[in-house]
């Protein structure tokens, strides 16, 4: 295995599994693994054949972070770890996946990890998690998005108290502030995170759940005005879809529905 890590991908069914590759370093994000994952998330937005992301690790941890050393030199030029000038970016900073994602978590959670799941959608946490957003102890700040996203999920307090003392927090801590959606057993936080998104894969259909995305994500960028505004005219474009009919047609013959994006 290379020195600087890899991203696994992986289809099931309607699903995408995205991996990261590094556990000998922890998981510990590079350049190279920074590249691959662009790659896997552009995928995952552009292919018509896949539903819903899953975001995971290899090994015991799910990421301790970057990997400081091998992108000093991109934050000394950019202020930050670049964001990808094509493509998706996987902590939606630029351009955002349409598409849902849910992200299993386990053991150290550090940094990048916590933003990177803050990203997606749904977070399933071990029981074992060890989250920390340490980067003002090292002389800089989240540059992922955690600076707001934290603040998003778990209001201003919480936020300013983790943020601003990089402590460790287990994941309890994540649930009662909503960091995290689900905290199970070890070992288990990857099946179930595979049931949520084979759960929204098979039941619901695709175009409604990424019009559903996209109304949140209008509404924390541009506000309750802008999200009204675009409900009526993104319904009306749903209604025009196959899927739309088959959803009335399965409700009137009381079966589930069979989506097929369209």
């Amino acid at each position: 295995m290379s020195s600087e890590g890899s991203i696994s991908t992986e289809v099931r069914g309607k699903v995408f599994l995205i991996g990261l590759n590094r556990p000998e370093k922890y998981n510990a994000y590079t350049p190279t693994m920074a590249k691959q994952l662009v790659e896997a998330f552009t995928r995952l937005d552009e292919d018509d054949d896949l539903w819903v992301g899953l975001i995971h690790a290899h090994g015991d941890q799910f990421t301790g972070g970057l990997d400081l050393p091998k992108w000093t030199e991109a934050m000394g030029e950019h202020s930050g770890v670049s964001r990808p000038s094509q493509g998706c970016d996987p902590v939606a900073l630029g351009r955002a996946c349409k598409k849902p994602i849910i992200t299993a978590v386990k053991g150290i959670t550090y940094t990048f990890g916590i933003e990177l799941a803050l990203a997606g959608d749904i977070v399933i946490a071990a029981d074992n998690c060890r989250f920390s957003q340490l980067e003002p102890a090292r002389g800089i700040h989240a540059t992922g998005g955690a600076t707001f996203r934290f603040v998003e999920r778990a209001g201003w307090g919480n936020a300013m108290y983790h943020l601003l003392t990089s402590d460790i927090f287990d994941s309890k801590e994540a649930l009662r502030i909503g960091l995290v959606q689900e905290v199970v057993p070890l070992g288990q936080e990857f099946d179930r995170a595979l049931e949520l998104a084979q759960h929204i894969a098979t039941t619901q259909a695709p175009l409604a759940i990424q019009a559903t995305k996209a109304s949140a994500r209008r509404y924390l960028n541009e506000g309750v005005e802008a999200c009204v505004e675009a409900l009526d005219s993104v319904q009306a474009d749903l209604m025009k879809s196959e899927d739309a009919k088959e959803g009335v047609l399965s409700f009137v013959e009381r079966r589930q529905a069979q989506f097929k994006g369209k």
